[in-house]
């Protein structure tokens, strides 16, 4: 088989879905995902997570420069986007990017060397990349959320808990959960806000309640089928849950007219807070 004819069978394998045939049509493949050329069994696993996740295929070729040797496609690529990718979660949602396939041949068959901008993807899916390290020695690092319903009530009791995951897929598993939580806590009228933040292989969530007694809003549905995945589903490898209640709350700001700072301790709504009569306005604390 001529390699221009090579190299349309494995885009078509690509296209129909059909992982197998993805496998059987080169000798090797690799593309930003794979961490060297792949082959066989480890090949036909790759794709099968591929179409996985990116579901109904479609490849359009923009452009295709063959020769006896080499074979260059550079494609356009959409699919629908069905499960975590890079720690994303599923958004259900369309992803269309574009790459390049080049494609060598020898003794042994096809060879198949993918590139495309990972980054592009994750903004397709509606992702901002934020660059941090891994870990320095002494700390490790992550990403972040916050959750506001616009209450300013001071914080009478806080919610801590933090679940251990074990891989990409799982995280994005969790933060489904973690969503589906907060959404549930928004119309409790003691809830006040929450934080999430990822630091290593933690997912911690601390959440604000204007009294102890509102931390019942927590065991709604969503959490008690949080509770569940853990405990009986296999759902992470570790687990904490935690109440704290504040011992002292000190809030300060800095006037923009005269740059002195001052204490919001005891300033009610739109009272003056510092000397030159400035009035600031309430915030929630978290």
């Amino acid at each position: 088989m001529e390699l221009i004819e090579i190299v349309r069978a494995h885009l078509a394998a690509w296209q129909t879905g059909d992982a197998s045939a993805v496998a059987d049509s080169v000798a090797s493949f690799s593309d930003p995902d794979t961490e060297e050329p792949i082959a066989g069994d480890a090949l036909l696993a790759h794709a099968e997570q591929v179409l996985a996740r990116f579901a109904g295929l479609r490849i359009e070729i923009e452009q295709l420069v063959p020769s006896a040797e080499v074979v260059l496609v550079s494609w356009r690529l959409t699919a629908d986007h069905r499960s975590s990718y890079l720690g994303m979660p599923a958004t259900g949602g369309a992803v269309a990017v574009r790459g390049t396939d080049v494609v060598t041949a020898d003794a042994d068959g096809a060879h198949v060397v993918r590139t495309f901008d990972r980054l592009a993807v994750a903004a397709a899916l509606g992702f901002e990349a934020r660059f941090t390290p891994a870990a320095d020695g002494d700390r490790e690092f992550g990403v972040s959320s916050r959750t506001s319903v616009g209450r300013t009530t001071p914080p009478g009791v806080l919610a801590l808990t933090w679940l251990e995951i074990r891989d990409d897929a799982e995280a994005a598993d969790v933060d489904l959960l973690s969503v589906e939580v907060v959404k549930s806590l928004r119309a409790s009228q003691g809830f006040l806000g929450a934080s999430t933040f990822d630091i290593g292989r933690r997912k911690f969530t601390l959440t604000a309640f204007d009294r102890a007694e509102s931390v019942r809003a927590v065991h709604a549905r969503p959490h008690q089928r949080a509770m569940r995945r853990f405990f009986k589903s296999g759902l992470c490898t570790r687990a904490l849950t935690s109440i704290w209640e504040p011992t002292a709350i000190r809030e300060y700001a800095r006037c923009p007219e005269c740059d002195s700072v001052v204490t919001m301790h005891g300033v009610e709504p739109g009272a003056a807070a510092c000397d030159c009569g400035w009035a600031p306005e309430p915030e929630p604390l978290l």
